[in-house]
């Protein structure tokens, strides 16, 4: 596998409305467990679709493993241009700090926000430019947005065999978990 789309949970659907959250280092701790064999076994890229929340923390995960692995790449490819706009200047200023550690930022469509239309079109092009997804979602805790890319990269897996990577809460707790550990020592 060579490029990863990695996607999940928005951050207000986990509850998170700044980035000193207490559970976004577990999150970028979990994402990074599994990126790491896939590095390993000669993953290139990481791509994500930009939107506040796991979105952006894994290419936080990718950019702090380039000194590791200097050959990983991540970019961001949105929906349509400027998504941070609407943001607020904390949020804004770090989506455009996390621009300029990614290897390729682009949009999908150069317009401002216009319809769902450009969700759509984003995640066909990162489905078709990715060997797999790495989603973190976790159905049990009910449905939330995630739900949509899950089908379609379930779709895709069952007609060509595109890989499906799963995080869920009880992986992140155990990240948690050891992080605590290692605190208690």
């Amino acid at each position: 596998m060579k490029n990863l789309l990695v996607t999940g949970y928005r951050a207000h659907e986990l509850g998170v409305y700044n980035n000193k959250h207490k559970g976004i280092p577990y999150i970028r701790k979990a994402i990074e467990s599994r990126l790491i064999p896939l590095v390993e076994e000669g993953l290139e890229w990481v791509l994500s679709p930009g939107q506040y929340g796991v979105d952006l923390w894994a290419c936080e995960a990718a950019i702090s493993l380039k000194s590791q692995y200097p050959h990983l790449k991540c970019s961001i490819i949105t929906a349509y241009a400027h998504p941070e706009e609407q943001w607020n200047d904390e949020k804004k200023e770090y989506f455009q700090q996390l621009v300029k550690q990614v290897d390729f930022y682009s949009s999908v469509s150069k317009e401002a926000y216009q319809g769902s239309w450009q969700f759509k079109a984003r995640d066909e092009l990162l489905l078709r430019k990715s060997d797999g997804i790495l989603l973190v979602y976790d159905e049990d805790n009910g449905e939330a947005s995630p739900k949509f890319i899950k089908e379609r990269a379930l779709d895709k897996y069952m007609e060509e065999g595109y890989r499906y990577i799963n995080i869920g809460s009880d992986e992140i707790q155990a990240a948690a978990d050891e992080e605590s550990q290692w605190q208690d020592m």
